[in-house]
């Protein structure tokens, strides 16, 4: 189970770094773009987040560590929130603002995830 937990967490970073470096490197750019790098890192995220939830209940019985509820939701609203601004807005020609509120939500899921106890 822990071989798991490690497999889908290195792929949960995966995904933060394909929505994170694609953000990074266009910040100095004139026009922005939603990339589908973006896209499939927002997906990743869901999908992996979900996964590691999942194998966190699995191991609440042996380890007594219950899982937090409200993190584990807010982070799931969060990603939602970008994953449906990527999907929306991948297709414009100058989503500005939906590039910086993609931006700005996958750092505030990244406090949520390391901040929140």
């Amino acid at each position: 189970m822990t071989a798991l937990r490690y497999a889908l967490l290195v792929l949960h970073f995966v995904g933060l770094a394909a929505i994170l470096g694609p953000f990074m490197e266009q910040l100095k750019e004139q026009t922005k773009r939603i990339t589908m790098v973006m896209v499939w890192g927002a997906r990743a995220q869901i999908l992996t987040g979900l996964a590691l939830t999942g194998v966190a209940y699995a191991r609440s019985d042996e380890t007594g560590y219950e899982p937090d509820h409200v993190k584990i939701a807010v982070k799931l609203l969060v990603a939602l929130a970008i994953a449906g601004l990527a999907e929306a807005t991948r297709k414009r020609e100058n989503p500005v603002v939906p590039f910086w509120l993609i931006g700005g939500l996958t750092l505030v899921n990244i406090v949520v995830a390391v901040a929140w106890r």
